[in-house]
């Protein structure tokens, strides 16, 4: 059995979860669940990166304990997942002893081959990005210093051990023009191979400013940078140190998830470090964008940072996984409108698939007894339907495979429409005047057309492709893409249907 790693970011927990960490843990999960669906083994990780100077500060902010604040704050994270209609398989948090245990095995590594050494750090860093910056990339504002990113900047001058970064400027060029899909989308492939390729110095990997962090082997006067810790947890999860176990060889190396604004960490420090172990980097980096809110930049100083459970409760569950991977293509920036979320999920879930269902199964209700006969003596015209089924789907592998899920998405609702076009075509409730025989035929291939759509679509809308499930009587654990063009071979007694997608009414 092929299997399929893939990991969100930790989520530092400094303040508790947001849209954009939401938008990360559900991207995941779709992908993790469609290759379940492909029949492979699979592994999805997501935690909670727990050190730092600026988890420090925010404990410090709160009057309590640090390891009292990440406990509270780590739990915010874990609770939110079944909340998101995610399935994961660990939850990691780099404040366990296995993660300590690992992180510091990592280190050894890297130092026992000659890659880490002591001397004194002097330049700019910033806290909040917790990240050090070249001077060419700092911005002057009224004698105050930022990074690109708007964070404060300060000087910083300490002992430091660093690793040996610029050593590996030419294998990661070779690595990455040898391997060009290992970065997604294609505009951050360019854009790190560009940043490698402007030359890589030293890296600063410890600090003493401060004690909250996991110590450095045999000098606890250091703890580690808080990246090396935080990356370390994708080996954490899978057994590291230990790469002879079953889990680590079938599930290294892994996908990561993450923002765009993380992803020199883990596209040029983290496959430096894993070569340096004598690990390969990982098979895929894929970083998003980052969503507005009606137009205007999320931040907390605005007032107009999205509380997941307030916008699932309002909209609902799938409707807002839906809407997050349909309305941008998967990479871009978007926009996080009420307005576009109303607009989005009437026209493609309430009238274009709910109403499918709807219509097909209440008629069968009403007018068959609630029996589909799965009569498939076909005519071109159900044949051509069936043929553009199996395009669609094979459309629809390719798509996911390549991690394009708002484009997957629209060949299904493409192919919807085309459904409820043979269905007016047909006119089953003209059939059953004239020709019962063949109303059975148009009632079975659309009923077929419709499971399968719908089994396209679990991935997405997981809870409400189960409601379909319950109507014909499928088990959700019989479901996968291997048997896609099987028909069904005998009669299904469905159960009454109703209203899957309620409209949303939308104000002027």
């Amino acid at each position: 059995m092929s299997s399929f790693f893939i990991t969100t970011p930790i989520y530092y927990v400094n303040d508790k979860p947001h849209i954009g960490t939401s938008y990360t843990t559900i991207a995941c999960d779709i992908l993790a669940r469609y290759h379940k669906l492909k029949g492979e083994d699979i592994f999805f990780l997501t935690g909670t990166d727990e050190h730092g100077q600026k988890v420090e500060k925010a404990a410090i902010n709160e009057s309590i304990k640090t390891i009292s604040f990440v406990d509270k704050m780590s739990q915010y994270f874990k609770d939110l997942i079944p909340f998101l209609g995610c399935e994961i398989n660990d939850f990691i948090r780099t404040t366990e002893k296995r993660h300590i245990t690992a992180s510091q095995h990592l280190w050894n590594k890297i130092f026992e081959n000659n890659q880490i050494y002591l001397s004194n750090y002097e330049g700019w860093y910033s806290v909040r990005d917790e990240a050090f910056y070249t001077e060419s990339e700092i911005i002057k504002k009224n004698n105050n210093f930022f990074a690109p990113s708007g964070s404060p900047v300060e000087w910083v001058k300490e002992e430091s051990y660093f690793f040996k970064l610029s050593e590996w400027q030419d294998r990661l060029i070779e690595y990455y023009e040898n391997n060009p899909t290992a970065i997604s989308p294609k505009s951050r492939y360019n854009e790190v191979l560009s940043f490698i390729k402007g030359g890589l110095k030293d890296l600063s990997i410890s600090r003493t400013t401060f004690n909250w962090g996991i110590p450095v082997p045999n000098n606890a006067k250091h703890v580690m940078y808080v990246w090396i810790d935080a990356l370390c947890n994708y080996l954490t999860a899978i057994e590291y140190p230990d790469t002879n176990s079953a889990k680590f060889k079938k599930f290294w190396p892994g996908i990561h998830i993450i923002g765009k604004d993380i992803l020199r960490f883990h596209a040029v420090y983290w496959p430096a470090f894993l070569m340096a172990a004598d690990l390969d980097p990982p098979k895929n980096i894929f970083a998003h964008g980052w969503w507005t809110n009606e137009g205007q930049k999320i931040s907390k100083s605005l007032g107009n940072v999205i509380d997941p459970y307030d916008i699932i409760n309002e909209y609902g569950l799938d409707q807002i996984r839906y809407f997050l991977f349909r309305e941008v293509p998967f990479g871009n920036d978007g926009d996080f409108s009420k307005k576009s979320i109303s607009q989005r999920v009437n026209a493609d879930l309430s009238n274009n698939y709910g109403n499918l269902i709807q219509r097909i199964f209440s008629f069968v209700k009403k007018n068959c007894d609630s029996v589909i006969s799965n009569n498939f003596t076909l005519n071109k015209e159900d044949e051509k339907i069936l043929n553009e089924s199996i395009i669609c789907y094979q459309k629809y592998i390719n798509h996911m495979d390549n991690m394009n899920i708002d484009k997957a998405l629209k060949e299904v609702f493409q192919f919807l429409s085309e459904i409820n076009i043979y269905v007016d075509k047909q006119e089953p409730w003209s059939l059953k005047k004239t020709d019962k025989k063949r109303m059975n035929v148009v009632l079975s291939v659309s009923a077929e057309l419709i499971k399968r759509s719908t089994i396209l679509l679990y991935p997405i809308i997981p809870s409400s492709c189960e409601k379909v499930f319950s109507i014909i009587k499928i088990d959700k654990t019989n479901i996968n893409l291997n048997d896609f063009e099987k028909l069904p071979n005998q009669k299904i007694l469905i159960n009454d249907p109703f209203p899957i997608f309620p409209r949303i009414e939308i104000d002027d």
